[in-house]
């Protein structure tokens, strides 16, 4: 039987064979779209991510991504999930194994720093910088997130302060709480404002004995 002999050409050495692309399931589709606007988000001085450079990224089409979400609102509402999910996670656990109050503070906001700094685009989203020009409940949700975030620290406080014979627990865990959300979106915001320079969690220690 007659076969051709291999194309020895430039041409084809040029051009190696292409690998068949692996055909993901919707939801390993959707992961990977997350996964690569957070890293779109990494960027320093990266202002707005669009779809069609999502897409490019992807190396997909537009329309491939509404597929999978019916708008970029819904894909950065993917991320808040993430967030929210991972968080609160952390904080039940905090909760469960820390008995005393003021310590269980100290773990709920080095958690909230310690997750920013290692997920530099979650960070972004979670200060707002990376939704101005998004949806506006996509920035009321991460409000809600905070609010949460200072309840469980009230909550924490309050033991704290009745435990240390405070005659207005409720008063002092309120302010408490609020300076060191203050405190968590400040560092959260430096952080992305310097290009992922001026880490979130620098003389944390310290800090937090001047604050709680």
């Amino acid at each position: 039987m007659h076969t051709s002999p291999p194309d020895t050409s430039d041409s084809a050495a040029a051009k190696p064979a292409e690998l068949p692309r692996k055909r993901l399931k919707p939801g390993e589709r959707r992961v990977q779209i997350l996964q690569t606007l957070a890293s779109m988000l990494e960027q320093p001085g990266a202002e707005r991510v669009t779809t069609a450079a999502l897409a490019a990224r992807l190396e997909v089409s537009e329309a491939a991504l509404y597929r999978h979400f019916a708008s970029k609102a819904q894909m950065f509402e993917g991320l808040i999930e993430f967030i929210e999910t991972s968080i609160f996670s952390l904080l039940n656990q905090i909760a469960e194994r820390e008995t005393d109050g003021l310590a269980q503070a100290q773990r709920i906001v080095a958690v909230l720093l310690q997750f920013g700094e290692r997920n530099p685009g979650m960070a972004r989203v979670m200060v707002g910088d990376a939704l101005v020009y998004e949806n506006e409940r996509l920035v009321a949700r991460m409000n809600q997130f905070f609010d949460k975030v200072e309840s469980s620290l009230r909550q924490a406080l309050r033991t704290a302060a009745e435990a240390s014979g405070s005659s207005t627990p409720t008063v002092e865990a309120q302010a408490q709480a609020s300076v060191l959300v203050s405190f968590i979106i400040g560092r959260l915001q430096r952080y992305a404002r310097s290009g992922f320079k001026r880490l979130p969690t620098e003389q944390l220690d310290a800090a937090m004995r001047m604050l709680a």
